[in-house]
């Protein structure tokens, strides 16, 4: 499980015991926002600087840990039409929170972004991907989050994009960039279901949640320090959410 207590209390937990379990596994001496400190990474190059010419709209699902900052930092990025938590990788009777929390499902929080190629390109949402959102080189983890669910992945189906993908991947590794070689993913043909509601649009509507503090809007922030052709200031929200 997630020591990120606010999706416990998301959940419907007490607000007093959510905040004793906070206590415990954070640590009271804990900062309460981290300093932005993403890796730089080179634009896409070659192979990896995929054109997608007369395409209005073209998708990608991202996994890079929990998914509420995943989601929030592509809700910022111009040109993303929408981004919507959810899980891929296993069945649609494990596709809920509870049971993918467990590790055991096959799943992955993930993102599915549609996006606008005229605006932003598929290797420019890779660069985010790769510096801002999450760190590539660990595995099975992201940050204080721990287990397969939070493995690092990037789903699609289009035969180009995955040729990009893997391009960028091979030269983020002979860059140097990182120290330690990428555990990034590039698979295809698994379904994508949307996350419950309550996981939706959860960094733009708890900015004061501790979990999100720490370790959620640095990631924005980078954002908009790092790459500040593609920040907008306003997020382009989910407006239909799952009811599950």
């Amino acid at each position: 499980m997630k020591i990120a207590t606010e999706k416990w209390v998301a959940g419907g937990i007490a607000m007093a015991v959510a905040g004793l379990l906070m206590a415990m596994a954070l640590g009271m001496g804990r900062p309460v926002q981290a300093a932005p400190a993403k890796v730089p990474v080179p634009a896409a190059a070659g192979a990896a600087d995929l054109h997608q010419p007369g395409m209005r709209h073209a998708r990608v699902v991202f996994a890079g840990g929990c998914f509420w900052g995943v989601q929030g930092v592509f809700q910022h990025v111009k040109g993303v039409q929408s981004a919507v938590s959810g899980y891929i990788g296993g069945s649609a009777a494990e596709a809920h929170y509870a049971r993918v929390s467990s590790g055991t499902t096959g799943h992955a929080e993930a993102v599915q972004v549609t996006y606008d190629p005229a605006q932003v390109s598929y290797a420019q949402l890779m660069q985010v991907f790769f510096s801002v959102v999450h760190d590539p080189t660990q595995l099975n983890r992201q940050g204080p989050d721990h287990g397969s669910q939070y493995r690092s992945a990037i789903y699609t189906d289009d035969a180009g994009m995955r040729a990009a993908s893997l391009a960028y991947i091979a030269q983020l590794q002979r860059s140097g960039v990182f120290p330690a070689p990428l555990a990034t993913r590039v698979d295809g043909g698994k379904a994508f279901y949307v996350a419950e509601g309550y996981h939706q649009n959860y960094l733009a509507l708890h900015p004061d949640a501790l979990y999100v503090r720490i370790n959620d809007l640095p990631k924005v922030e980078a954002l908009r320090q790092q790459y500040p052709a593609l920040y907008r200031q306003t997020p382009q929200l989910m407006m239909t959410v799952s009811v599950r």
